[in-house]
This record gives C-alpha cells, sequence and structure tokens, in this order.
C-alpha cells in the first residue's frame, strides 16, 4: 500500500508537485537548488529509491522554470529559441511521465519499474540542467549561450551530445537569422544586442575626408569579444562583407546579396554550408563595390591624377605655376592670399597639358603651418599616438610660401575609404618636398646661367669656374633626385595610399 502512494506521489513529483509523503524545499538565497524530501515513516529501502529518482525531479523543475523566464523577448532571441526548443522536450518528458502514470492505474508499475523507465532520460534532464545552472548564473545571452551548449555537447554519451546539438540547432536559428541579414543586405537586425558587430552611429563618413586620424572603417562597425566559435575564424570575413554592402547603401545601391534556397543560413553543421554561404556572399560584396568605385567614381583616375600633381609625374603645370606665383610664394606664410595663389593655380592648369586631363578642377591648393620637417615630426606623433615630443624641431623665425605651400585634392565618398585624409596628407608631405627640390632645381639653375654669362672672362681656377663646377655637380644631382623620386619611386608610391 505505502510503495502504490508513493509511486503516485513519484508520479507528481516528475513534474513538480508535491505529494502526500514528499515534499520540496527552496534553498534559501539560492533559486536553482531545490531540494526533494520523502517523510522519515516511510520504509528505508522505499525511501532509497525514491532518492535515486529526485535528480530528474529537481532538474525538471529547473528547466520549466528557465523555459517560463526565457521565454520573454528581453533575455534575448537565443535564449528565446532556446527556451522554445526546451519546452518541446519538455513535452516528450510529460508525455512518457503521463505513460508512466497510465501504467500505473493499470497496475502494471512497481517503483523499481519506475526507477527503470526514468533512467533514459536521467543523462539527458542532467545535462540541461547543468547548462542552464550556467546561463542563469552568468546571465548568459546570444554567442555566449551558443558557445556553453556546444562546449557541454563535446563532453557527454551520444545521446546527451545528439540533445545538445538539436538544441544548439535550435537556438542558434535565430541568431543565424541576424547573420543571414548582415552578410546579404548589410543590416544589423539586433535588437537585443547579440550579434558579434557593434554599430557606432556616431561615426560619420565625413571624418574620412577630414580627421587624419578618422575611426569610421575601423570602428563604425566592430567585432565584439562573444563570437561563436563556430564562426570565429570567419568573423573578420563577416564583418568585412557587410561593410562593403554598407558603403554600397552609403552611395543610394540598394544592392543585395542573391538569395537561393541553398545559400540560406537555417542551420550550422559538419558540412561546413553555411562557411560556403559567407564566402560567396563576401566575393559578391566585395565584387560589387570594386566594380561601384573603379567604374562610376573612377577610382584609377582619381590616383592616376594624384600622381599627375602631387607627385609631380606631369610637372609643367607646376614650372608655368611657379613662374606666375613667384612674388606671392616669396611673402611669409601668414601673409599670403590663397584665394590668389588658387587663381593662379587654375590659370596654370588651363594653359598647359593639365588641361586634357579631366579631373584637375579637384586640386586646389592651400598654405600650411607649418614646414615639411615640423609636418612630418607630427605625423609620427599621430601615427605613435605620441604628442610628447611634438614640439622638439622649431620653426624657422619666418617661413615663406615656398616653405608652406601645397597642393590638396577634393575626395569624395566612397573614394574617401581609399584616399583618406591620412593617405592624402602624406601625397601632400612628399608634395611638398618635390615642390621644395623644384624651387632648389630653378635656383641652382639660374646660378648656373650666370656662371655661364662670366665663361668669356677666361677665369680658370679662379674661385667662380670653382663654384661654376660646384654649381653643376649640384644641379646634376638635384635632377637626379627628381627623377627617381617622381619617375620611378613614383609610379610604387602612387598606388599606395
Amino acid at each position: 500500500m505505502l510503495e502504490l502512494i508513493l509511486i503516485d506521489d513519484l508520479l507528481f513529483a516528475l513534474v513538480g508537485i508535491e505529494g502526500r509523503y514528499i515534499s520540496i524545499k527552496r534553498v534559501h538565497g539560492k533559486a536553482d537548488v531545490v531540494s526533494f524530501q520523502v517523510d522519515a515513516s516511510m520504509d528505508l529501502a522505499l525511501q532509497e529509491l525514491a532518492k535515486r529518482i529526485f535528480p530528474l525531479c529537481g532538474s525538471y523543475l529547473l528547466i520549466d522554470e528557465f523555459v517560463e523566464s526565457r521565454s520573454q523577448f528581453k533575455h534575448g532571441l537565443v535564449n528565446h529559441a532556446f527556451a522554445a526548443a526546451l519546452r518541446a522536450f519538455l513535452l516528450d518528458y510529460q508525455a512518457m511521465v503521463a505513460q508512466l502514470e497510465h501504467q500505473f492505474r493499470l497496475r502494471r508499475l512497481s517503483i523499481q519499474g519506475l526507477w527503470f523507465y526514468c533512467q533514459p532520460m536521467m543523462g539527458s534532464m542532467q545535462a540541461l540542467s547543468t547548462v542552464i545552472r550556467k546561463v542563469s548564473a552568468n546571465n548568459y545571452a546570444g554567442s555566449a549561450v551558443l558557445n556553453l551548449l556546444q562546449s557541454q555537447a563535446m563532453a557527454g554519451d551520444s545521446a546527451v551530445r545528439s540533445l545538445l546539438e538539436k538544441m544548439t540547432h535550435s537556438a542558434s536559428n535565430a541568431y543565424l537569422s541576424i547573420l543571414e541579414r548582415w552578410i546579404y543586405e548589410g543590416v544589423i537586425d539586433d535588437p537585443y544586442g547579440e550579434f558579434f558587430i557593434a554599430e557606432n552611429k556616431s561615426l560619420q563618413k565625413e571624418s574620412l575626408t577630414q580627421d587624419y586620424d578618422a575611426k569610421y572603417w575601423r570602428q563604425r562597425y566592430s567585432l565584439k569579444k562573444d563570437i561563436p566559435s563556430f564562426l570565429a575564424n570567419i568573423a573578420g570575413t563577416i564583418l568585412t562583407t557587410g561593410k562593403y554592402l554598407n558603403v554600397m547603401r552609403e552611395c543610394g545601391y540598394n544592392v543585395q546579396v542573391p538569395v537561393s534556397e541553398n545559400s540560406k543560413l537555417m542551420t550550422f553543421g559538419s558540412n561546413h554550408q553555411y562557411l560556403e554561404c559567407v564566402k560567396a556572399a563576401y566575393e559578391f560584396a566585395s565584387g560589387e563595390l570594386l566594380s561601384l568605385i573603379k567604374e562610376k567614381y573612377d577610382l584609377i583616375g582619381k590616383l592616376r591624377s594624384i600622381k599627375h600633381y602631387l607627385l609631380l609625374d606631369q610637372g609643367d603645370f607646376l614650372v608655368h605655376f611657379m613662374d606666375i606665383a613667384r612674388e606671392e610664394l616669396l611673402k611669409k606664410h601668414d601673409e599670403i592670399s590663397v584665394e590668389k595663389l588658387q587663381s593662379l593655380l587654375d590659370l596654370a592648369l588651363r594653359t598647359t597639358a593639365a588641361a586634357a586631363d579631366p579631373c584637375h578642377e579637384d586640386l586646389t591648393c592651400c598654405v600650411e603651418r607649418a614646414s615639411v620637417l615640423k609636418g612630418l615630426s607630427r605625423l609620427k606623433d599621430l601615427d605613435i599616438k605620441n604628442v610628447s615630443h611634438s614640439n622638439d624641431l622649431e620653426e624657422p623665425i619666418s617661413i615663406t610660401g615656398l616653405e608652406t605651400f601645397s597642393l590638396s585634392y577634393k575626395i569624395q565618398w566612397p573614394l574617401s575609404i581609399v584616399i583618406s585624409r591620412k593617405a592624402l596628407t602624406k601625397y601632400q608631405l612628399i608634395f611638398r618636398f618635390l615642390f621644395h627640390c623644384k624651387h632648389v632645381e630653378r635656383q641652382l639653375c639660374g646660378a648656373w646661367q650666370m656662371h655661364q654669362g662670366v665663361r668669356a672672362l677666361n677665369s680658370h681656377g679662379t674661385a667662380i669656374s670653382r663654384s661654376s663646377l660646384l654649381c653643376r655637380s649640384m644641379l646634376r644631382f638635384i635632377n637626379s633626385l627628381l627623377h627617381y623620386l617622381t619617375f620611378e619611386a613614383g609610379f610604387f608610391v602612387s598606388f599606395a595610399p
């Protein structure tokens, strides 16, 4: 009689309900710790058999409470999907309990039989309760839940492994839907902050043309620390794919990666089909963006134009400009009229071979506040994030436009991704050095011409003849240096912004 009553109580306990001889106690301060106790008046042998089943009862209560709490969307889509999979699992568990109860009503179930039928569920329920305790204790969400499920699936028998893999696949469906929108549309549809890519909306694309140390490309979209282990090796590719699609959207092109039934990221597994989907999306996005900036925005033409003007690949315009702007360039840098220099530069461009270049209107001039050496020093400090030695180089008391004149170039989005403010600043420093070399060359040419005027004096061995030889040697050196910088080294620099 007592055995039948105990079996009835155990059937209730298996679904979290107290009975006449079995009570449920919760440990104070530990919500996930539940204790099942059997009445001390019960036969000791029956008590021991009941205690073997109590872990299964505790696991059910823990899982059931987790399902109720994590079914709310505030815990994230992954937890919600995980809870839905657990609810489906508990339905199977409850069906098993109902079958056992049916056997009990037919007087076909002993307490030993109850223990026998419960054993197959013990391992699975224990594994799930272990996962749930860790998720609850650490308040895991998103990637952390998927990584935990995957790691737990590695340690267990085949039945437990199969169950946890099924749970992982169910929980990952919501995550993969976020991933799918990112790599196919470039959109982060992540209302609960679970995705491993973060968006910083405060960074604007205009900073690429204004700020030397612009963080737009690196930090507008960036990787978080929590990355699902099955995506860890391709996280960078996934990030870049979405970035490329976003660039095209910013240009007004709603490009979407072609999607077929085979390319949907509904699950992941040993066949690595999701890796092929990511690779295909990356190749499509990169190809479309490259085609866009090369064909519509003429990237190669802009680079070629920068090579002509800033690297003096075609410097005839500069010779004419230096002739007509000589008086203005000899002034102190704070007395120079930039507007006048710009009009003289436009005149030089229109009256030389540069007029045939469709990009010549993007060329502008400016007057810097520091010399080339000072500019290089600041550039070095910015690159190494150190400003402690920025004042080590003293500026000359008065520097003229010859030391501070520079050319600039108008760069629009999306070319500013390639030719950023940082890249353009380096081009400008190279130009300023070349411009100064051109000035030195012109001065030496003037001195050499003056020496030619006194050759008829037959002054062999005099200071004038020695000065002429020195001038000719310096002129030969500066000509060789300029040729090397503009035609040999310039070829490689022009395509490495």
